[in-house]
């Protein structure tokens, strides 16, 4: 059975990691990972931009690296950014030297106090080492975007039901995404506009 809202108790197991957020205005946190992609970021951004509104792009440093203009225009048009490893690593699969390697490697390149594991993976020992200089940023609420057997229609709804104030989104801007996510920000946006919800950037 899939999810939409994170489960209850990974925030309570998992409780050094920002999962979301109490505030007092009404604001979710929009988040992009795995680009910068030049098949949809540039989407992306001047969708955001048509919008008025700010996200934040956990970027995975190769991309950064391929890409160093798409990823200094996200700065320029005041987004926030993290870091999501150099090469999109998966902890569970990859040794604490070459994840830690990876993780400052990328660190060299998006300069951030903000970190989102790939897959959403990291284990204690690889955890407790990137908090001494990370927040690391996981999420309330995933879109399966990348997922082509979840129907969009099927997204949004789960959208317009579960969102509330202080939810961070996860979205992504790479190349599984691009068709589907054309389709689906335009949406998404106006479905939390209409909840009266603002957006805000993970600072």
């Amino acid at each position: 059975m899939r999810f939409f809202k994170t489960p209850f108790f990974l925030p309570w197991i998992f409780s050094r990691r920002e999962w979301g957020f109490s505030l007092e205005d009404a604001s979710v946190f929009l988040t992009f990972d795995d680009g910068p992609n030049p098949d949809i970021t540039p989407f992306v951004l001047d969708t955001l931009a048509e919008k008025g509104l700010k996200a934040t792009f956990f970027c995975v440093g190769d991309n950064v690296r391929k890409h160093p203009d798409l990823y200094q225009r996200i700065l320029n048009e005041g987004h926030r950014v993290g870091n999501h490893t150099m090469y999109h690593n998966k902890a569970s699969k990859t040794g604490f030297d070459v994840y830690l390697n990876s993780f400052l490697e990328a660190e060299s390149l998006i300069h951030s106090n903000l970190f989102r594991p790939p897959y959403g993976r990291l284990g204690y020992r690889k955890m407790r080492s990137i908090r001494k200089s990370k927040k690391i940023i996981m999420w309330s609420w995933l879109s399966y975007d990348y997922d082509k057997s979840v129907p969009i229609k099927k997204i949004l709804q789960k959208a317009e039901k579960q969102i509330k104030a202080g939810d961070i989104l996860v979205l992504h801007d790479n190349e599984k995404v691009t068709a589907r996510m054309k389709e689906l920000l335009p949406k998404l946006i106006e479905i939390i506009k209409a909840k009266q919800l603002d957006f805000k950037t993970i600072e």
